[in-house]
């Protein structure tokens, strides 16, 4: 008995010791003491082990004993199997900066640093123009309208986005722009997502673009031409990256800049001449300079001794000879202006190139550090506003929807999409907005910026499609009433472009991270680049202690004991330690995918993909808890903020066994498990009582209905269409004086007091008026409710040839 208790003892001291990281003294002395006591009162064995473990630990923990022998095997070891990274993956993982997803690589996030940054919102000027300006751009949008009979915006409406600034929102003050926060681009991009070709038109000028690229690197010269007149929309901008060859991989584009002389008005020049094929590229179709990415060389070597410059970046006229620019691709469900771009022997000076010549060959780093900042934002942001347009207008739907004398709402299949809806948007919202924050703070999120990219439009597609199912009928019939139908089928562009998803999940999020934000890979890999043994020493066996430290982390929070101490309330506590507990877990698994595969891992995508979905919903877990932490909560929100965070602690879980199960080395999952799980799975998908709450308060007039729409489109009259949240919001602040007249009139019609025939809503409205179930004021407000509600439930009809574009070919079946 007293074997095991000294035993006991040994492993609880040992378990301290790593959790703390406290080093290899500490856990001597703990084996030590251990292990003389059981040498006087209990078992020699026991004693024996205990010296050995302690022995061992001080060959290779202590600096002393480990640098004159186990540190230079170790190192020679390391430089044979580590990883080697190119030019253009270190511009990437050099791009940007590290916060909060690196905390969460340490096993033992900081709170502090997440929460010591408050979320402000945004300045009087910022908030007036998202409640004016951008309620009277949104207000001019149909989508119908747009994208079948326009296929462009309105007229009216590009004067106006031009006049009021919303294409120069990053660009300066000085230089006639909003200079805008990236809160309130966030805030307004969210508000116009109700329409998707309306976001996308301003949200890419402001994202990666020209604008973007001269504020920050252009030359004194280049910026008071171009961002006046970027910033009132004298020039539209649009930017030439990606082509048939190189869509995903930017880097591989086949574009060369041949660095050459021509004859420009009898005088000799030094130039580049330029041959490229770009597509899918946004406004291009009436852009009026062209950013354009290229590979640049100087063969004959007119510049000096470089000759292949590498990727550079510079802005084109849109009337620059040889240039051939106008055509229009036709993006699925919604045709904002995109189209190709191609030239053939196009001349430009030296001048063209953003921020001059000494910028030749800068272009991959210029591009990877402001697409850090863009993919924070526009397609992260859009999918948002998207998101909760779709939960207003389907709580609405529902709730006025009436099947089997019920609400549809009511009904608990319709409940289940419901409350993912909620919970996604909430979500959603809570990343994009506090992401934001941070990067008002000086932070550059690159890792962030793909967590958000690819899991928010993979949020904006589920949410979109959970919409469609709940309204039927409704929104599989296009037409100016269908308010969905033409975004859901856009939402695969979101999905594919700036990075497309399945890339970015399993490529770009762990596969950036693991090196980015690792506490010790990128020293370790520094130190092997300059053969530093010292520094590499101190990389290594700092990692070995960050890898028995989150070890005993895992396991023993796993177990329930020594949870994390977390600066939130009582009803989001048990959330934050279990972040604690699955970022402890997470970095002891990325350490093992990295020590079992090395190089072979960045070939194991669907291990990388895994260890990136952890990380992420760790990420989306943690500003979830921030924005419950910093917000003054309504009536129904913290079921919608316990609904979120159980959603996406089950979706960590999940992709933690996953990869457990995928894990080539059998052996080490086996172990990995056991310190992980060693009570198996704990959180379940959201229970049923939290999703009927939920889709409850998106359905009736609630606070956090009201919370989770306010950054959308909610109001009506400012523009030249009508708003369907609008209409929506107006029956749900009536609903529950017309329910009790539903139930009066369907019991009173039950009892055959109203007659057999009166079928219609309207028929049993004028028959409980002359029975005197109703009274006059009653009937007269049934009438009017009704009527909008079935004006809500009405779908569009053409004529029959309506949709031929050639007249000509149809086919009459019902000739005279």
């Amino acid at each position: 008995m007293m074997t095991f208790l000294l035993f006991v003892v040994a492993l609880a001291g040992l378990l301290i010791v790593m959790r703390r990281e406290s080093g290899a003294m500490p856990a001597i002395g703990v084996m030590a003491v251990v292990g003389l006591v059981s040498l006087i009162f209990a078992s020699g064995w026991l004693a024996l082990i205990l010296f050995v473990g302690a022995g061992v630990t001080a060959a290779a923990g202590l600096p002393g004993f480990r640098q004159s022998w186990l540190t230079p095997k170790i190192f020679a070891t390391f430089k044979k199997v580590a990883p080697k990274v190119s030019d253009t993956e270190k511009v990437a993982l050099e791009a940007g900066t590290v916060g909060w997803d690196g905390e969460l690589f340490t096993g033992q996030p900081d709170w502090h640093n997440l929460l010591i940054n408050r979320y402000t919102g945004l300045t009087e000027e910022e908030q007036a123009f998202v409640d004016n300006q951008c309620t009277q751009a949104i207000a001019m949008c149909n989508a119908w309208d747009l994208a079948v009979e326009r296929a462009d915006l309105p007229k009216e409406l590009w004067d106006f986005l031009k006049k009021e600034g919303f294409f120069g929102m990053i660009i300066p003050k000085e230089y006639g722009g909003l200079e805008f926060s990236a809160k309130a681009q966030t805030a307004v991009l969210q508000k116009l997502a109700a329409n998707e070709m309306l976001m996308v038109s301003v949200g890419v000028p402001n994202s990666l673009g020209p604008g973007e690229l001269l504020v920050k690197y252009g030359t004194e010269e280049q910026k008071k031409h171009y961002l006046p007149r970027l910033a009132d929309g004298r020039e539209i901008p649009c930017f030439g990256l990606t082509g048939p060859r190189a869509g995903s991989d930017a880097t591989s584009l086949p574009d060369t800049g041949i660095v050459c002389k021509r004859k420009i008005d009898g005088k000799e020049v030094v130039g580049i001449e330029l041959n490229f094929e770009k597509r899918w590229i946004t406004l291009a179709p009436i852009a009026t300079v062209v950013g354009l990415a290229f590979r640049m060389f100087d063969p004959d070597g007119l510049l000096g001794d470089e000759k292949d410059y590498g990727i550079t970046c510079a802005l084109i006229p849109r009337d620059t000879k040889g240039m051939e620019i106008g055509r229009r691709h036709c993006p699925i469900g919604t045709p904002f202006l995109n189209g190709p771009i191609k030239g053939k022997n196009v001349f430009i000076p030296l001048d063209y190139i953003i921020g001059g010549q000494e910028m030749a060959g800068q272009g991959w780093r210029m591009l990877v550090e402001c697409l850090s900042v863009g993919r924070c934002i526009t397609l992260p942001s859009g999918a948002a506003g998207a998101a909760a347009y779709a939960a207003g207008t389907a709580g609405g739907f529902t709730r006025v929807r009436r099947q089997f004398n019920t609400p549809v709402a009511d009904m608990e299949g319709v409940q289940e999409p419901l409350a993912r809806i909620v919970g996604k948007t909430y979500i959603a919202q809570s990343a994009v907005n506090h992401t934001a924050n941070m990067i008002d703070r000086g932070e550059k999120p690159a890792v962030p910026s793909a967590i958000l990219k690819y899991h928010l439009t993979e949020f904006q597609r589920g949410v979109l499609t959970d919409a469609m199912d709940v309204h039927g009928g409704k929104t599989v019939t296009l037409g100016p009433r269908n308010y969905l139908g033409i975004g859901f089928s856009g939402a695969a562009v979101s999905i594919t472009v700036e990075g497309a998803n399945i890339m970015t999940r399993s490529l770009m999020i762990f596969g950036q991270g693991a090196i980015r934000c690792h506490p010790y890979v990128l020293k370790e890999l520094a130190a092997k680049d300059n053969d530093d043994i010292q520094a590499f020493d101190k990389a290594f066996f700092g990692h070995a202690g960050l890898i028995f430290g989150n070890a005993a982390r895992a396991f023993t929070q796993a177990l329930g004991l020594g949870r994390a101490d977390v600066p939130f309330d009582s009803a989001s506590r048990r959330y934050a330690q279990a972040v604690a507990r699955f970022s402890a877990a997470f970095g002891l698994c990325a350490d093992a995918a990295m020590t079992t595969l090395g190089s072979e891992l960045k070939m194991r995508e669907l291990i990388s993909a895994r260890l990136g979905d952890m990380l992420s919903n760790l990420y989306l877990a943690s500003m979830v808890l921030k924005n419950w932490h910093e917000g003054q909560p309504v009536e129904g929100e913290k079921e919608v903020m316990e609904y979120s965070l159980g959603l996406l602690l089950y979706r960590t879980e999940n992709a933690l066994d996953e990869f457990l199960q995928n894990l080539p080395n059998r052996v080490v999952a086996m172990a990995l498990r056991g310190i992980t799980m060693p009570l198996g799975r704990r959180w379940d998908a959201p229970h049923d009582d939290l999703s009927r709450k939920l889709a409850r308060a998106i359905s009736t007039d609630t606070p956090i209905r009201n919370k989770l729409i306010s950054g959308v489109w909610t109001t009506d009259g400012e523009g030249t269409v009508e708003n369907p949240l609008a209409r929506y919001n107006g029956l749900l602040k009536d609903y529950d004086k017309a329910e009790q007249l539903y139930r009066k009139v369907t019991k009173a019609y039950a009892k055959g007091e109203l007659p057999m025939t009166a079928l219609h809503p309207e028929e049993r409205f004028e028959a409980a008026l002359e029975a005197g179930v109703y009274t006059k004021e009653e009937a007269d407000f049934m009438r009017q409710y009704e009527a909008v509600v079935l004006e809500m439930l009405t779908v569009d009809d053409f004529p029959f040839d309506e949709f031929a574009s050639n007249k000509d070919t149809v086919i009459d079946h019902n000739p005279a």
